[in-house]
């Protein structure tokens, strides 16, 4: 089990550290938004060019749970189901395969939104 902790934390730790690094070194050029798109997108790429996998068997859910693994998620649903289904499987398969973290992130977003009052 400990050798399954510690890799997770450090690829996961260098992950956020990169997009925290690119956000300081920048300002105020590149946000947040600037770094969840460069995450997903960046995911999706290496995933489809067989990149990611290799950190993913490595970190297991150091790698999948940073916005870099939703893209890589996507892209290896999307390449899934072009194999099944042919060329129709490129536009389902990545929502087929993220479908249940899209769902979570929508209710759990709904929960927190009807829960909590913001204040400002």
């Amino acid at each position: 089990m400990f050798n399954m902790i510690v890799p997770a934390f450090i690829v996961g730790g260098l992950i956020c550290v990169i997009g925290q690094l690119l956000m300081d070194l920048t300002k105020p050029s590149f946000t947040p938004a600037h770094v969840l798109v460069s995450y997903v997108t960046g995911g999706a790429i290496l995933g489809a060019l067989g990149l990611y996998e290799p950190l993913v068997r490595l970190a297991g859910a150091g790698a999948t749970i940073p916005l870099s693994g939703f893209g890589y998620s996507l892209a290896k649903g999307a390449m899934d189901a072009v194999g099944k289904r042919g060329i129709i499987g490129a536009f389902s398969g990545g929502i087929e395969a993220t479908a249940v973290g899209i769902a979570a992130a929508v209710f759990f977003g709904y929960v927190m939104s009807v829960t909590f009052n913001p204040k400002g």
